[in-house]
């Protein structure tokens, strides 16, 4: 990727971020209730104590200029809903926990995808791609919050074999890892399956084959390389769904992550907690986007 356009691809992700921010630091504002509403209303003098502790007492664009003010220097401010808890320590304890378990799940994914699309497409129209392709099938049209506590019922109620959620050992890694990891098997699996094909069909594949390479040669430094291109042009997609999609999965499992502090953040009005939550995963879409980017960009170059 050249660096000219490697700068304007920054230049407008870090302007799309910006226009998200502000936009939910807009929507966060009108949304009615506030992050001291209880069942009880407090005194008024408590309330105003709050309000002029956290500065929710300032003008709406005094708010955003402190918080944005903030943002550009690393500090995301206090939390709302944990006392005495700055938003970035919170964030820097919970990611660890998304990135581990977004990261196994994605991986996983890919080490099955490629065996399995490639015995899809060498079985081609024959009952193991019928199968294959019928369970990739069911795996797509299963959400995460339906297969989440369809394996905590299999694995941990009826079989007993795994913990039903927690955090801190490897075992209880296993089941949100593969609730996270299935639907991107599935999809995965027929990208691979779908480049194979295309390119054995191709003339250029035809041409080398008939030149006598061997089939390990053909496979690995022809067909692979292109039949690969979709599955990277997936993967940036697909990291960015498990970054900001795993609220559902950490709050079946209890795992403390950025998604169950978003949830709590969100149902709590804790304005500062979500804002960090929503700049950290706008962060690190533009970093998988650009890391892609480059990695298609090398692998383009090598093609042509």
């Amino acid at each position: 990727m050249k660096l000219p356009r490697l700068a304007s691809r920054l230049l407008e992700a870090a302007l799309t971020l910006w226009l998200l921010l502000s936009l939910c630091f807009v929507l966060l504002r009108l949304a009615p209730g506030g992050p001291f509403d209880g069942e009880r209303a407090a005194p008024p003098e408590i309330e105003a104590a709050l309000a002029q502790a956290y500065r929710l007492d300032a003008p709406l664009w005094q708010q955003y200029v402190d918080w944005f003010g903030g943002l550009l220097r690393g500090d995301l401010g206090p939390s709302f809903t944990y006392p005495d808890q700055q938003v970035g320590d919170l964030i820097l304890q919970a990611l660890p926990v998304t990135l581990i378990t977004g990261g196994l799940a994605l991986l996983l994914a890919i080490a099955l995808a490629l065996p399995l699309g490639w015995l899809a497409a060498r079985a081609h129209g024959r009952w193991p791609d019928r199968l294959l392709m019928g369970v990739s099938g069911l795996g797509l049209a299963l959400p995460k919050y339906v297969v989440a506590p369809l394996l905590v019922l299999l694995f941990a109620v009826l079989l007993k074999l795994l913990p039903a959620g927690g955090w801190g050992r490897i075992d209880q890694l296993v089941l949100p890892v593969l609730a996270l990891s299935l639907p991107n098997l599935a999809y995965a699996a027929r990208l691979v399956r779908a480049g194979l094909l295309e390119a054995w069909e191709s003339d250029w594949y035809r041409a080398a084959r008939a030149r006598g390479l061997p089939s390990s040669s053909l496979l690995l430094r022809h067909a692979a390389p292109v039949a690969l291109l979709p599955l990277l042009a997936w993967i940036a997609p697909a990291a960015i769904n498990l970054l900001s999609g795993s609220a559902v999965v950490e709050q079946i499992f209890g795992l403390p992550g950025l998604g169950r502090y978003f949830v709590q953040g969100a149902l709590n009005r804790d304005y500062t907690l979500v804002l960090g939550v929503v700049a950290t995963v706008g962060v690190g879409i533009v970093l998988v986007n650009a890391a892609v980017d480059g990695l298609r960009a090398r692998i383009e170059q090598r093609e042509s």
